[in-house]
């Protein structure tokens, strides 16, 4: 099955099971713009809930603020992003299509990419054991041809972007006779730039109204705050400043599901550093970050560093952690050294002085800043596409089905637990319900007595409940129930006291820290 199939099975089954809905679906839907469902909003906040404990909990020195949607428009002028805040947009003429130019050729470098995997795979595949990679591919003249063109391809890419030349990202596309995906045609227009903001207005009247933005990113609520926080929490540095919320973004190429929205959510913590250690911080946390992805278990090859072809106006370093999707290795979260960028334009633009006294060395000056920042849909849907799978089972009379199940780690499921009656009668469901009634201000609990055991062990491994447990007539006998492990679909007879404790085992966050390097 090919990973285009694979992830448009993801999809389908995040609307079935609950998870995504497209908003607005009953009029035809809003492009870019998702509902979570009754399940999806449970497997969000478990991603948040596992961030946010990372940072706060696990670091004396970072705290958590909640800043507002709308600040004041002078605000983006200061950070640049009124005037810089911009995609490189190309159309093709034929298809109407709007892309971004950047995108485009990423793509095509991909394609290299992708040409060299499967050379190396298929020589993989004919010597076995006594392969050995890195010679063949320093060696194998296909190998050979592919990387020269990624390195041609690459250096020529990374130096227009970082010339802003968007004349060279035409001739780059037409050059390698990129074509439109929908028409087939290398008819482009010529790039231009598109700045990424909502704008609206506030006030009562259409004259005195003032001209605002939905913000699109969280940082500089953070950054405006910063006096704020370090006078009444008494902070020195080195210290962060970590928050969850909404931002918007007006995006060219709005695609691939919930990748890349117009409405999305993040999880950002700016780390204030005196300036001159900002690059061992920036290292100290590119590790701590990947630690943090790597402790969900969802296989270290997987994911990867990418450092940036440009940097940002603000940045003088800047790594992305990529994972690999069923449609390549993409950015997942990034980590990126801001200096003293943001802090000084604030200060300058405001006329307010945003310093940090150092005791230490008696004086006051701005701090430097690192920035850890993940989307928390793009978070989603990673941790969605890693726990998916089919699985062909053998039942005791001999036939073989399949199964899909998702393996999501236990502490980020929806639902830890659910109890199900063997049958709806008998005091069964009575007990069953007591059980809840007795677990569910410890975690998620769901009641089931719907189709036979066998379906509703299916519905649960494809919600990617982590326990289910079936209540029959022993259990009104002994007190003991059958619960069954999703990933091996084991099954052990327990004592309806040990239920909590198994469970609450496997489903703390305690686990997934002591994992963090």
């Amino acid at each position: 099955m090919s990973q285009e199939d694979i992830f448009k099975k993801l999809v389908a089954h995040c609307k079935e099971y609950g998870y995504v809905f497209q908003s607005s679906e009953i009029y035809d839907g809003l492009g870019a713009v998702y509902d979570y469902g009754q399940n999806g909003v449970e497997l969000k906040n478990n991603i948040k809930k596992y961030w946010w404990d990372s940072m706060v909990l696990l670091h004396e020195n970072v705290v958590g603020i909640d800043s507002a949607i709308f600040m004041h428009p002078i605000i983006w002028k200061a950070s640049g992003h009124v005037d810089a805040f911009n995609d490189p947009l190309i159309d093709n003429k034929d298809s109407k299509k709007r892309y971004r130019a950047d995108v485009l050729i990423e793509e095509q470098l991909a394609k290299f990419e992708e040409k060299m995997i499967k050379e190396v795979a298929k020589a993989q595949k004919r010597f076995g054991d006594s392969f050995d990679e890195k010679q063949f591919r320093e060696t194998n003249p296909r190998v050979l041809a592919n990387q020269q063109k990624w390195d041609d391809l690459h250096e020529r890419f990374s130096k227009a972007l970082n010339d802003s030349n968007l004349e060279e990202l035409k001739q780059i596309i037409i050059d390698q006779e990129i074509a439109c995906p929908i028409s087939g045609s290398r008819n482009w227009t010529d790039v231009r730039q598109f700045n990424l903001m909502f704008a609206t207005e506030m006030g009562s009247t259409a004259d005195g109204a003032l001209k605002v933005y939905l913000r699109p990113e969280t940082a500089q609520g953070i950054f405006v705050n910063y006096l704020n926080v370090q006078k009444t929490g008494r902070m020195k540095l080195p210290f962060g400043i970590a928050q969850i919320g909404k931002a918007f973004r007006n995006e060219i190429v709005a695609r691939q599901f919930i990748f890349r929205m117009r409405e999305f959510e993040q999880m950002e913590m700016q780390f204030f550093v005196k300036p001159g250690t900002e690059l061992d911080w920036f290292n100290k946390w590119k590790e701590t970050r990947m630690s943090w992805h790597r402790a969900l278990g969802f296989g270290d090859d997987n994911y990867r560093f990418h450092e940036h072809e440009k940097l940002a106006h603000y940045a003088n370093a800047a790594v992305d952690v990529e994972y690999k999707f069923p449609f390549g290795f993409k950015e997942v979260e990034g980590i990126h050294s801001r200096t003293d960028f943001d802090l000084s334009q604030h200060q300058e633009f405001s006329g307010k002085k945003i310093q940090y006294f150092d005791p230490e060395e008696g004086k006051s000056y701005v701090p430097f800043v690192v920035e850890t920042s993940i989307g928390v849909d793009r978070m989603f849907l990673q941790v969605m596409a890693a726990s998916y799978c089919e699985e062909e089972v053998t039942s005791s009379n001999g036939k073989v089905d399949t199964r899909v199940v998702l393996k999501l780690p236990a502490q980020l499921a929806p639902i830890k637990l659910a109890v199900m009656p063997l049958v709806k009668k008998d005091g069964l469901p009575e007990k069953a319900r007591e059980i809840i009634d007795d677990l569910k201000f410890d975690f998620k609990c769901q009641y089931d007595e719907k189709d036979s055991i066998g379906k509703r062990y299916r519905r649960m491994d494809a919600i990617g409940t982590p326990f289910c447990v079936t209540v029959d007539h022993q259990t009104l006998e002994d007190q003991t129930v059958t619960i069954r492990f999703r990933d091996s679909m084991e099954q052990d007879r327990v004592a309806i006291s040990e239920l909590k404790g198994i469970v609450s085992d496997q489903i703390g966050f305690k686990k997934l820290f002591a994992n963090l390097a």
